[in-house]
């Protein structure tokens, strides 16, 4: 009775701390979550350069490092500079009357006359859709020059946590394999489960940073040159809006460069609209479904409908890092749920089972059959 008492107490405690510790993390949630995804990305060329030089962990894996600062941390921090230059530059021409909306958009509905008879038989009115379109532009421009100004004036912050990605960066490549073998040692879930969960968490983070962000900045590259070789205002902004969208499966990059194309085709540049209208079916919006199964691969690769729900919780929650996060989290709810199925329900369908018109796939590969079984199974 007394050592049954002094489990639970002790176990209670131990929750009680873990929280604490976890509330004392939670300002820099961000740092250690793209530590962790960096790490992982980066882990398999730490491992190709320890085999070559297998007395130097410490160098190799400051290499290792520095080479995603050049590869990825670099280039990002100019984009990021540039994008916010130039929506706050463009929102001060908006501002200003240098450019006006209102008449831009008067200029689409009389190309298209249509629109309206087309709206009022669905019962919306032109004028308020008009009305709320550009309020949502001057708001979120608004909102962009603010962050743009507080962005300035809280650089120190952001270069602390910079600094706390790359330092804690560092020890999770070089000790990556010690700290997992200690996490599955030390959580309750039974070693097969963590290493089935690990091995999801791995295999959907490498899927949705190195696979969709690859496909997504390529989309918003391939649109910001359309941009900028038909001669249309702010390529970099809209090829980075692009990137943005191209992260959502359903809306994509074609949010953009489709009413571009209709606002060309309405101010008379037929060729340019044209030229915009084939490139992005014929190369912007190919380039998911090449580029994607390639580097994300069938078997990681969520439903559209789960990623772009997932996305979108995701950037409401927890901000632009929520493109990567949410996924993650979808894809360990489908994961727990696929363990509680095969263990407790003893069955041996997936979780979101084929369409019925595609082929029949091996829905059972070599992950799914490792997982454990009910004992006495």
């Amino acid at each position: 009775m007394q050592e049954r008492l002094e489990r639970r107490s002790f176990i209670f405690t131990l929750l009680l701390v873990t929280i604490a510790f976890g509330f004392l993390l939670k300002p820099f949630f961000t740092a250690i979550f793209w530590a962790c995804a960096v790490a992982l990305i980066f882990h398999p060329l730490y491992h190709y350069l320890l085999k070559r030089f297998p007395n130097w962990p410490n160098l190799t894996a400051l290499g290792t490092l520095l080479l995603c600062i050049v590869v990825v941390v670099i280039p990002v921090l100019a984009v990021a500079s540039s994008f916010v230059s130039e929506v706050a530059n463009l929102y001060q021409k908006v501002q200003s009357g240098e450019i006006n909306l209102g008449a831009k958009v008067e200029q689409v509905r009389a190309a298209f006359p249509g629109i309206n008879a087309a709206l009022e038989r669905v019962g919306m009115d032109f004028d308020g859709i008009k009305e709320r379109l550009l309020g949502g532009l001057m708001t979120a421009g608004s909102l962009i020059a603010k962050n743009a100004l507080a962005l300035g004036q809280n650089t120190l912050n952001f270069f602390v946590n910079l600094g706390l990605m790359l330092y804690l960066t560092f020890f999770l490549i070089r000790d990556g394999n010690s700290l997992t073998a200690l996490l599955i040692r030390a959580l309750p879930l039974g070693d097969e489960r963590e290493k089935l969960l690990l091995a999801k968490f791995a295999e959907v983070t490498r899927a949705t940073i190195k696979g969709n962000l690859v496909v997504a900045i390529t989309q918003g590259t391939l649109g910001g040159l359309i941009f900028w070789a038909l001669g249309l205002p702010a390529p970099l902004l809209w090829g980075v809006v692009m990137t943005v969208l191209s992260l959502l499966p359903a809306v994509g990059a074609a949010i953009i460069w489709f009413p571009a194309a209709l606002y060309l085709y309405a101010t008379g540049d037929a060729v340019k609209a044209t030229v915009l209208m084939i490139f992005g079916v014929a190369v912007i919006s190919l380039v998911d479904n090449i580029l994607r199964p390639i580097l994300v691969g069938r078997d990681t690769k969520l439903p559209d409908y789960i990623v772009l729900f997932s996305t979108v919780g995701g950037l409401l929650m927890f901000g632009i890092s929520g493109f990567a996060i949410g996924p993650l989290l979808a894809a360990l709810f489908m994961a727990f749920w696929e363990i509680f199925m095969r263990e407790f329900i003893s069955g041996d369908q997936p979780l979101i089972p084929p369409p019925l018109e595609s082929p029949l796939d091996d829905l059972h590969d070599e992950g799914r059959s490792a997982a454990p079984r009910k004992s006495g199974d």
